[in-house]
This record gives C-alpha cells, sequence and structure tokens, in this order.
C-alpha cells in the first residue's frame, strides 16, 4: 500500500483493475486506492503477472504493508507471514490472558488513538476503548473526543481536525525558524500580464512564476533543497516543488517535478494539470511524492497578508507568499506606491541555519523583484 500524503497511516482498496494470474504492463493500473485526500490509480511497478493478492476490496490496509506482488513466468508468491513460533515467546503467568481451556490468549491489542487524543483523553478521564474513531484504520482522534455538539460535526471538519492533528504532534518535534521579507511585485505582475496574453499561456498564474524563481533559489542553495531522514540530512538531487490546494475535504501538494529544468510554458501545462487533477480526485502516487520544497500562496485569495506556515517533513523548508496589495513606501527619498507581497519562509533548523536560510530568502527576494532571464 503506497503512502499518497504526509499523514496517511491506511488507505482504502476501492477496487481492483486486475485479477489474480492477470498480466500486467510495468505503469498499468493494477488498483484503485482511497484516502481522506485522494483516490489515484496506482500502476503496477514491473511488467508480469499479479499474484499472491493479499487485500480485498474496500479493505483499508496499513501503509507499506503488502497488497500483491507481481511475479515473473513460474514464480509463486511468497507464504503469508506465519504467527510467532510458543517457543519463541516467553511463556505468560497461568493467570494472565488464559481463557476457559486455561489455553493462553494473545494480549489486548492498544487502542488505536493520536497522541494528542490520548492527551485529552487522559486528562478528562476518558476510556479510548469506549470509543469509535473517525481518524484512518478507526484511529481516535482529538475531534472524536469534543463535545456532543462537535462530535457531529461534518466529514470535512473532521478531515481537518485529524490534519490538526498531525500538525501539531509533528511540529512540536520540529526544530523551526521563520524569516519574512517583503518584496516589490511590479515586475513578477508585469511578466504576469505580459505572459498570459500569449498564446499557450492564457492559464499562466503568479504561482507558476514563484514555483519557477523558487526552483531557481533552490538550485542556487542546494542545502534548503535537502531533507531531514532517519536523523540525518539527505541531500536531494533533483529540485520538486510541491503546491498546496485546497480541495473540497482538506488540502493535497502536488508536485511539479524538476521544476529548475522546466521552461516557462512546461510548467504552466504542468501546474495547470495538478491542480485539476487535485480536484477531481485524479491524481497519481507520483504526483504526490518526491517534493523536496512546498508553495502556499494564500495571497491569491485576496484576504491575506501575511502567515506563517508550516514545514512539510521531512522537507527543510516551505514558501508562504501574502496578498499582493499597493502600499506606500519610500522609493527615492520621496513616498511612493507599490504591489507589496511578504515572503515568509520557515525552516526545520536540524537541516538549515539561520544564516543559511537568509542568504536563499534574499536570493528569492531578488529573483521575484527581477525574473528577467527566467521567464521567456
Amino acid at each position: 500500500m503506497p503512502a499518497l500524503g504526509v499523514a496517511q497511516d491506511t488507505g482504502k482498496l476501492v477496487r481492483w483493475l486486475k485479477a489474480e494470474g492477470d498480466e500486467v504492463a510495468k505503469g498499468e493500473p493494477v488498483m484503485e486506492v482511497e484516502t481522506d485526500k485522494v483516490t489515484v490509480e496506482v500502476e503496477a511497478p514491473a511488467d508480469g503477472l499479479l499474484g499472491g493478492v493479499r487485500a480485498t476490496e474496500g479493505e483499508d490496509v496499513p501503509v507499506g504493508q503488502v497488497v500483491a506482488y507481481v511475479l515473473a513466468p513460474g514464480e509463486e508468491a511468497p507464504a503469508e507471514e506465519q504467527a510467532a513460533a510458543p517457543a519463541a515467546v516467553a511463556p505468560a503467568p497461568a493467570s494472565a490472558h488464559a481463557d476457559g481451556d486455561g489455553a493462553a490468549a494473545p494480549p489486548p491489542r492498544r487502542r488505536l488513538a493520536s497522541p494528542k487524543a490520548r492527551r485529552i483523553a487522559q486528562e478528562r478521564g476518558v476510556d479510548l476503548e469506549r470509543l469509535s474513531g473517525s481518524g484512518p484504520g478507526g484511529a481516535i482522534v482529538a475531534a472524536d473526543l469534543a463535545e456532543p455538539s462537535a462530535a457531529r460535526a461534518p466529514r470535512v471538519g473532521r478531515v481537518w481536525a485529524r490534519m490538526a492533528d498531525h500538525v501539531t504532534e509533528s511540529w512540536q518535534t520540529v526544530p523551526h525558524f521563520y524569516l519574512q521579507r517583503q518584496v516589490d511585485a511590479s515586475r513578477l505582475l508585469a511578466w504576469r500580464a505580459h505572459t498570459v496574453s500569449r498564446p499557450g499561456y492564457e492559464r499562466a498564474t503568479l504561482t507558476d512564476l514563484l514555483v519557477k524563481v523558487s526552483a531557481e533559489a533552490l538550485a542556487r542553495h542546494p542545502a534548503i533543497n535537502a531533507s531531514w531522514r532517519d536523523g540525518s540530512i539527505v541531500d536531494n538531487d533533483r529540485v520538486n516543488v510541491g503546491i498546496a490546494v485546497a480541495i473540497d475535504d482538506g488540502l493535497i501538494v502536488p508536485v511539479v517535478h524538476d521544476a529548475n529544468r522546466l521552461k516557462l510554458r512546461e510548467l504552466v501545462e504542468r501546474r495547470a494539470q495538478l491542480v485539476e487533477a487535485a480536484r477531481s480526485g485524479a491524481l497519481r502516487p507520483e504526483d504526490v511524492s518526491g517534493g523536496t520544497f512546498t508553495i502556499s500562496n494564500l495571497g491569491a485569495r485576496g484576504a491575506v497578508d501575511v502567515f506563517q506556515p508550516i514545514v512539510n517533513a521531512p522537507q527543510a523548508a516551505i514558501l508562504a507568499i501574502g496578498a499582493v496589495a499597493e502600499r506606500v513606501i519610500p522609493v527615492d527619498g520621496r513616498p511612493g506606491i507599490r504591489p507589496l507581497a511578504t515572503l515568509s519562509v520557515a525552516f526545520d533548523h536540524r537541516v538549515v541555519t539561520g544564516a543559511i536560510g537568509a542568504d536563499f530568502l534574499e536570493t528569492l527576494a531578488a529573483l521575484v523583484e527581477e525574473p528577467a532571464g527566467l521567464v521567456e
């Protein structure tokens, strides 16, 4: 079961597109998987025969668990893992977990719940075993411990609650810092006005140009394009920029791969395809994986001037852009009016130092104010 999102624990196998024993080709869809944020077709990783199917339609499967194999001709699927032999397990006291015949029963499984939900339950003296969870795999989340009136919130509220749980819990473990810079967006606006008037560029947005300049800044500052994985810094050879997209029941981040290598026309087309796929639920696993940096442009909604983004782990940084608004600033010693926007960058301090972050933001701001050479 592939991971299709940062906070995903399980995926629902909606339906098999191939049956046991069918021939499959690499890249051919073999099953549909649904999460809280997206429904995608999962493709075969290689040519062969589909075999050893271990998940049924409608089943919620933990991320990383085997659902089937792609086998070579004549190859057999591995046998399912068997329970550990009794001799390998230390015997339990005769009085513990025994049934009426005296046979040892397996210890009770701990109720699946988020750390925040466990903390709230402990504070309120609530028995988690008596609750039903609305999180992945039936996990209890903080929203399930709300007052009765709030517990009947619509699904979208529950989705955001689960996202909030993930954000709160992950954010507490990531040492981070913010840097902000106000930039003159005059040339960015001029380039967009020029771009959308050209054939083939009608769908160009400020976000496209921001992806372009961000990719260039990342290429110049590879330390920002790194990730924190398993307690160490991992350098990324590719510049893959994720774009936060609001959908009906939450948020998803499709990724523009190799953004620094794409021409503006290619980038505009790719970004438009990803946004449309995100809002129609047609994203593929590769469309939401491999990101090395994220952009969140709430400024496009018009009412947000400044906000502090949350790092999309394991990435090292995320850029937030507020609304472009005309403001009075000093120009050559006199009051002048310029369209300004605020760039806010959050960094994982385990990967990025303050000085490196400041250098990156300086480069980014300079490219936003003078993007000539990056766009055709």
